[in-house]
């Protein structure tokens, strides 16, 4: 009895020892192809440990009935990235987070752009003493099941004013995106005309376009897109003139001055410099001047109410610019 009781003393810190220790669990699921509403065989599915960087622990391929199995996870946040046809879908499993019966969504690629339009198109225009700084951003809506995915014209083309010399960083935010993160663009054929080789998924993507031009007294463009609106923000204390575009006044909390493009090809005359400032920053200004007030928004604006949806959604973009540039000032000129 008491050599039973010695070797049950001494297997007590084995036990708890592997009562301590994380259970990897498997991770378990089925690839369902979003474009055809069915399982989907034959798909590349990869567990990462997410860590200071993405380490691949195991790939597996989906079975005739989509379903796939991964032996184990890691400890922390890990991620399953499946890849079908050239594009890859990921979906964040955080700790604690079921890791079976899981479903990935793919979908089917095609080079057909139909039912891949421009929303909006925002020109943020920052004239300073040393150089002129623009923030183009552009929401893309896929309305179809298929991931639009052209890499040899670019599922994306923009112009970019020759002054820039081709220096231009991309900012890409795509539909449950993660992060936002940048890819590179690319000359084509056509003088001015880049392209950036990303997969446009179903949903609305996101595409900031940041570039600096020498100081000038005028900024010129293209517009590339057949719909969508087009508007040109002014900081508080920069105006805009020219033919093809039209005044809706100013954005409430920043001042900015809002502008309508009616010409696929403009010119527009700057006067004043300025930066666009935040609304945390503008706002304790005016209550400091003026103190609580109602925000009144000029008569003129419900002449047209196309005028007001085109400069609510202009609001709305400004937000998304600011946020942007928070995190990432935009590039300088090369020399």
């Amino acid at each position: 009895m008491r050599q039973a009781d010695e070797q049950g003393d001494r297997m007590k810190p084995t036990a708890l020892l592997l009562l301590a220790m994380p259970v990897l669990a498997a991770v378990t699921g089925t690839v369902t192809n979003q474009t055809s509403g069915k399982p989907q065989p034959n798909v590349s599915v990869t567990l990462f440990k997410v860590g200071s960087g993405m380490e691949p622990v195991q790939t597996v391929t989906s079975g005739p009935n989509g379903t796939f199995t991964i032996d184990a996870t890691p400890e922390g946040p890990h991620l399953l990235q499946a890849a079908w046809q050239d594009v890859t879908y990921n979906t964040m499993l955080a700790p604690g987070r079921p890791t079976t019966n899981l479903t990935l969504q793919v979908h089917d690629s095609t080079r057909n752009p139909q039912g891949v339009d421009a929303a909006q198109h925002m020109v943020l225009i920052e004239p300073s003493d040393a150089s002129l700084s623009v923030t183009e951003t552009l929401f893309v809506v896929n309305s179809t099941q298929a991931t639009f995915n052209d890499s040899a014209n670019g599922a994306f083309r923009f112009y970019l004013p020759a002054a820039a010399n081709g220096d231009v960083r991309i900012t890409i935010s795509e539909p449950n995106a993660l992060i936002p993160f940048q890819r590179p663009a690319e000359k084509t054929g056509q003088p001015d005309i880049y392209k950036v080789n990303f997969p446009i998924k179903p949903g609305e993507t996101r595409f900031d376009i940041a570039y600096s031009l020498p100081k000038s007294e005028t900024f010129s463009s293209r517009i590339l897109h057949k719909t969508g609106a087009t508007r040109l923000v002014a900081p508080q204390g920069v105006t805009l003139a020219g033919d093809g575009i039209e005044s809706l006044g100013p954005e409430p909390r920043t001042q900015a001055q809002i502008y309508n493009v009616n010409k696929p090809e403009y010119t527009v005359k700057i006067t004043g410099a300025g930066a666009l400032r935040s609304a945390e920053a503008a706002a304790p200004a005016e209550e400091e001047n003026n103190g609580a007030s109602i925000e009144v928004i000029q008569p003129r604006l419900y002449d047209n109410l196309y005028a007001i949806l085109g400069l609510a959604l202009a609001i709305l973009a400004i937000g998304f610019i600011l946020m942007y540039r928070r995190g990432s000032p935009a590039p300088e000129r090369r020399k």
